[in-house]
């Protein structure tokens, strides 16, 4: 039986499990929803995309490589309406509000390879509404608007499984010009005061869906094999995204796998403005750490929803002490404590209960990236840890249970200041700074103080650093 699990995720497109089998195989596209930055980026905004990058991060470990888009809308009638309500220049809270953003997910460890902004791609967007003109998918109006044909596209609604007419209801602010009340706006005419910019219809800008299908589309193709978002995106916005988009590009499916974070939830209640319990990620952050909050954010699955609770944040803290605590203690053994080559009975047993508890996490996140199943793993593994590993004599152990905690790191991302991913070293330890050591074991082996100097080779040697002596020069390269 093989150690690690096939993978499998549950399509919001049919409501099923399916095997996971990207496009071109080990490459992988994802597009996520990123924010409106009209206002402070909060602990809902977190979930989403903390999960969409654990994610990434455990199918990188997994082997594939996946290329993470990840959109940044930044003009939208909420821009519009912040702007007016204060005074300001709409760019002015764009700025203001996309700098927090961009600050809490580096803080929260998560990477983007690309942040398109809607306004540099306004050219773009023409292009592609053009396209749906051309092929009778879209239609222009008196007003200098431009709307989708829903009617054109005969497989409306199966992603949110809206299949009546009837529930198609979209939430535009002119209804009286279009030619069905469900159609949606591609282009908006400009209103008095409004920012705007030229197109063959008149001044105006993007609509809100149109954004995601041009950007996603210009970044990582026209086929994309992830697709995410919070379930509050799944209508209107994900399945206007996948009509226009199939419209245009004939390609069905556009996306292979559409994922679906859900809601974070407080007292029972959907974080809003209306209610009041809106908790900003900036203060989620500084009292709690970024560590502890990404590990509660990863303690459910990512489709289930999420209640925030003191208790459950109290959990992940404890957690992530256990780790950290476990990962130090371990790598300090490593480098300085020396070991036969005998493993104990009791070695071999600890061993065994390792692997089936790496099995058993692997099993877990394999199964639609189950993070809250798989963390009672991680649990299990610091459990053994203190009753068993911090007390083990055998170097098999401790180098096992270091590659267990390098795996998780690589999903969870919270010991970074003590593991590296790529070769062990410790993160302090810096290219300029093994220069300076290379360069001093250098000057000893002229001063003829060979004993010192390969004493000096032994210990970069035991932290991955592999020095190769030339005649005129010494070279080194992480291991």
């Amino acid at each position: 039986m093989p150690i690690v699990s096939r993978i499998t995720v549950r399509n919001s497109l049919g409501r099923r499990l399916e095997a996971f089998e990207p496009f071109s195989p080990p490459l992988v596209n994802m597009y996520v929803c990123g924010p409106t930055v009209y206002d402070y980026t909060h602990i809902g905004h977190a979930r989403t995309f903390t999960a969409f990058d654990a994610i990434k991060r455990y199918l990188n470990l997994r082997g594939y490589s996946v290329f993470h888009v990840q959109n940044i809308t930044d003009i939208d009638d909420k821009i519009i309406k912040r702007a007016w309500d204060e005074g300001r220049d709409w760019r002015e809270i764009v700025d203001y509000y996309t700098r927090d953003y961009m600050d809490r997910i580096t803080e929260l460890k998560i990477t983007i390879d690309v942040h398109p902004r809607v306004t540099n791609h306004i050219k773009e967007i023409i292009e592609f509404i053009e396209g749906l003109i051309d092929k009778g998918y879209a239609y222009t109006t008196s007003s200098g608007s431009v709307y989708f044909n829903v009617d054109m596209y005969p497989d409306y609604g199966r992603l949110s499984n809206r299949l009546s007419k009837e529930l198609w209801s979209q939430e535009e602010d002119v209804i009286a010009e279009k030619r069905n009340p469900y159609d949606f706006a591609l282009w908006k005419a400009a209103k008095p005061g409004e920012p705007w910019w030229d197109s063959p219809w008149g001044r105006g800008r993007p609509g809100w869906h149109i954004e995601c299908s041009v950007m996603s589309s210009r970044y990582a193709g026209k086929r994309l094999d992830i697709h995410g978002g919070a379930v509050d995106l799944l209508f209107p916005h994900h399945e206007n995204e996948r009509a226009q988009s199939e419209a245009l590009f004939g390609e069905a499916p556009w996306v292979k796998y559409w994922l679906h974070a859900g809601y974070l939830t407080i007292e029972g209640e959907k974080m809003s403005k209306s209610l009041g319990n809106i908790i900003s990620l900036k203060d989620a952050i500084n009292e709690w750490g970024s560590e502890t909050l990404r590990l509660w954010l990863l303690s459910g699955h990512y489709r289930s929803q999420l209640e925030y609770s003191e208790h459950g944040l109290e959990q992940a803290k404890k957690l992530y002490e256990r780790l950290k605590d476990a990962a130090y203690t371990i790598r300090r053994r490593l480098e300085k404590e020396s070991y036969t080559s005998y493993l104990s009975e009791e070695g071999l047993k600890t061993l065994m209960t390792l692997r089936e508890s790496l099995m058993g996490w692997h099993r877990d996140l394999s199964n639609d990236f189950n993070f809250g199943g798989a963390l009672r793993w991680v649990w299990s593994f610091t459990n053994t840890y203190y009753k068993v590993i911090q007390y083990s004599e055998d170097r098999a152990v401790l180098q096992y249970a270091w590659r267990i905690l390098n795996d998780y790191n690589r999903v969870y991302a919270v010991l970074d200041d003590i593991i590296t991913l790529e070769a062990g070293l410790p993160r302090d330890i810096s290219e300029p700074l093994i220069d300076l050591i290379v360069e001093v074991r250098s000057e000893l082996r002229k001063r003829k103080m060979y004993d010192l100097a390969d004493h000096i080779r032994d210990r970069l040697d035991a932290l991955g650093v592999k020095l190769l002596d030339y005649k005129d020069r010494t070279e080194w390269k992480l291991k």
